[in-house]
């Protein structure tokens, strides 16, 4: 075995109403709680808050986190939790990945232009606390926050400060979760999964029993909850995925298809879990080749009938598994439904070369011709 590292991430709170214990876990004194505009109007919040303020905990709530947020919401979050004891973050991977970098921020007075990358930030934060209202990003399990830069630029800080101490699953958050939503967040969760077990650099033991076990859950229950979407147990078990494939992602990271997704979140404000499943199974087909054994293994976990099959049949055979499940989740297949023509498949190409972090990851190179091949193949 080879020699490996691993961090296993926040400690955990799991189960209905887990999140009306968030007092016990954040020190007195003000609390920035970092959400959304569209949760604050549907009350979700509201448990969260009733909580800390029945505990005496002040909240200071910024609610301006947009999709894909910006520096500017960042620093203006920075801003608002300046003299705050603790910072928690409400909602899906945008409030989540504010709150950590804010958090941080706050807690190690250091710069922003400083940090970005992996391994820079190394200073205290204040005491954090996530959660998710989705089922998808893992931004609860990651030390990992994404940033978007002059309007179209995706950076990241990945750095182990800012894994948050606590993270609270608490299904009961998403059970109003639109079937869209639903659909791309867990189409998400399993790309985390599915290039967390393929990861050139950094796969381990540990990010392999992870990656397969959030799969496994993921897959079983993506169609159940987009059906019925108050089905709890499936929900549960959707919420869970998220979070294993979070740890295992955190540890040996994502890679291709994460790269061409960027792009088209950056460019045209295609949500992120959406952009993942537009470009999924074309990566897959690239990858095929290099990645054929790990794509076999995956292929019999989610449907064992194909172990009777050869190498590249299993391996084929689970690209086609999740193409069809995309398809029967209801998310967007072609470019063309999101805004994107055939004029601008050099400027994404061009884009997703930027994201050499992630490149760097893939099971077989990806260069710009290959990207805007990748992305005619989608169109």
């Amino acid at each position: 075995m080879k020699p490996f590292q691993f961090a296993y991430g926040p400690k955990l709170l799991s189960g209905a109403g887990v999140v009306s214990r968030l007092p016990e876990l954040v020190p007195p004194g003000p609390c920035l709680f970092v959400t959304d505009s569209a949760l604050r109007a549907i009350g979700l919040p509201d448990a969260a808050l009733g909580a800390l303020a029945e505990a005496g905990i002040e909240a200071r709530i910024f609610d301006a986190v947009e999709a894909d947020p910006s520096q500017a919401t960042l620093l203006a979050a920075v801003e608002a939790g300046r003299g705050c004891a603790s910072v928690v973050g409400f909602g899906g991977g945008s409030p989540m990945d504010v709150a950590k970098l804010a958090a941080y921020l706050i807690g190690s007075g250091d710069a922003l232009e400083a940090i970005w990358g992996v391994g820079q930030a190394t200073g205290a934060r204040l005491p954090l606390v996530l959660v998710p209202t989705t089922a998808g990003t893992g931004s609860e399990a990651t030390p990992i926050s994404v940033i978007t830069v002059g309007g179209s630029l995706k950076l990241a800080v990945n750095s182990p400060p800012l894994t948050a101490d606590w993270a609270l699953l608490d299904a009961e958050l998403t059970l109003g979760l639109p079937r869209g939503v639903t659909a791309a967040t867990g189409i998400d969760a399993m790309v985390h999964a599915i290039e967390a077990y393929t990861s050139a650099r950094l796969k381990n033991p540990l990010s392999d029993a992870l990656a397969r076990e959030a799969l496994r859950l993921l897959a079983a229950n993506l169609q159940r909850a987009c059906d019925a979407p108050g089905d709890r147990e499936a929900r549960s078990a959707m919420l869970l995925g998220a979070h294993l494939a979070g740890v295992a992602f955190a540890n040996a990271p994502v890679a291709g298809v994460h790269a061409l997704a960027y792009p088209l979140g950056g460019h045209f404000h295609v949500p992120h879990g959406v952009s993942n499943a537009l470009m999924l199974s074309h990566v897959l087909g690239h990858n095929l080749h290099a990645a054929m054994p790990l794509y076999a293994e995956l292929g019999t976990l989610l449907d064992p009938g194909l172990e009777r099959l050869g190498t590249q049949a299993r391996a084929q055979g689970f690209v086609e598994h999740m193409r069809s499940l995309c398809a029967t989740a209801g998310v967007p297949l072609r470019l063309s439904q999101v805004g994107v023509g055939e004029e601008h498949l050099d400027l994404l190409a061009a884009e997703a070369m930027k994201q050499e972090r992630l490149l760097v990851n893939n099971p077989c190179p990806i260069g710009e011709a290959d990207a805007r091949r990748l992305y005619a193949a989608a169109l």
